[in-house]
């Protein structure tokens, strides 16, 4: 009697998608088997529980030995060790750095010490994240912003250069690096509404006007910080509203453009003057690290409550903030309107993406 048998060697390392994202939430061996056999795997492969455990143990051990390659992803590019496919490596790295909105949020403005990891079992708890993912994902934030902090150049690029990122996450780590930097306040209860889509939406068009790159390309600064000469050049902005012929002929300019055209016009009319002494107080008191801190406070509590207040809807504030930006193009001593609209570059995207619910 005899028998035939096919055999095939290959060394393909065979990855498989819905182990690894197990593993990547932080499920032990025996979790992802008991969820792998609720998800029907036996029925679809005709395997056996021996086989399966087998199999998600094989995995897991493979996940853990790339897992340092994965630390610095160029080095998985370059190793010879395990031939995966080019795409797959992509989406090893992908899945590796993607994070939880709900605890990028938790972490948002902290610094990435020991002492906030100690308080990762609290957001874990807080999140409906589990801890071992909670601590993966802390750590990327860390890792990253270590090896950008002092580099020059756009943050975003140099982290999909480093790390190997889809531009979007890459954007969204820039985004966390930026708030590591600065340290701005987002945890406070008038801030709860606002999201991490929300704050990185902030944070990109910060950079975008604010930063060394956007001011002066070719200087050597890291491109995460504010630079303390554009802050300290923003208290110029003061005359806008210290100067009273100035604040009476931009308050003129303003409610002439927008008479008829916005629903609120009584109370833009009776109110332009606080709310334009806020507008510009803001980026006034920016050279101060509390105040730095406060700055999304401030732009909740003396401009998107008082406007929820007198019922702006985001079509008014969007008028108001185009037309109150332009306007002193039109006021003969004002001799700062580059720096001024710059400012208002991202306090006006600022506004619109926080001004919800």
């Amino acid at each position: 009697m005899s028998s035939d048998l096919d055999v095939f060697v290959g060394n393909t390392t065979l990855i498989d998608e819905e182990v690894y994202r197990l593993w990547l939430d932080g499920h032990s061996v025996a979790e992802a088997v008991a969820r792998r056999l609720r998800g029907g795997v036996l029925e679809r492969e005709g395997t056996s529980v021996a086989v399966l455990q087998s199999d998600t143990r094989d995995h897991y051990r493979t996940f853990q030995m790339l897992e340092r390659l994965l630390h610095a992803p160029p080095r998985l590019l370059q190793q010879l060790l395990f031939q995966i496919p080019p795409e797959r490596q992509a989406l090893l790295v992908q899945r590796y750095y993607a994070f939880d909105e709900a605890l990028a949020r938790e972490l948002l403005g902290k610094k990435l010490s020991k002492g906030t990891k100690k308080e990762l079992d609290e957001v874990s708890a807080r999140t409906g994240v589990g801890i071992r993912s909670c601590r993966r994902q802390f750590d990327n934030f860390k890792r990253v912003f270590k090896a950008v902090e002092e580099l020059r150049g756009p943050l975003a690029e140099n982290i999909q250069q480093l790390f190997l990122l889809p531009p979007a996450l890459a954007r969204d780590y820039a985004a966390i690096v930026f708030f590591a930097n600065s340290r701005f306040e987002t945890g406070k209860r008038r801030l709860q509404f606002l999201s991490f889509g929300d704050f990185a939406a902030c944070a990109q068009s910060m950079m975008a006007h604010w930063s060394q790159g956007a001011l002066a390309p070719e200087a050597a600064e890291p491109d995460g910080d504010l630079p303390k000469s554009f802050l300290q050049d923003l208290k110029e902005l003061k005359v806008l509203v210290s100067d009273k012929d100035l604040l009476d002929q931009h308050k003129s300019l303003v409610c002439s453009a927008l008479r008829g055209k916005i629903s609120v016009y009584n109370e833009l009319e009776a109110n332009f003057k606080a709310l334009s002494r806020a507008l510009v107080n803001v980026g006034g008191k920016l050279t101060h690290a509390r105040d730095v801190r406060d700055f999304f406070v401030d732009l909740v509590e003396k401009v998107i409550e008082p406007c929820r207040s007198d019922k702006w809807s985001p079509g008014d504030l969007r008028l108001f903030l185009t037309h109150y930006t332009a306007a002193p193009r039109n006021l003969p001593g004002f001799r700062h309107q580059a720096l001024w609209e710059r400012y208002m570059a991202a306090i006006s995207a600022c506004l619109l993406r926080m001004y919800h619910d």
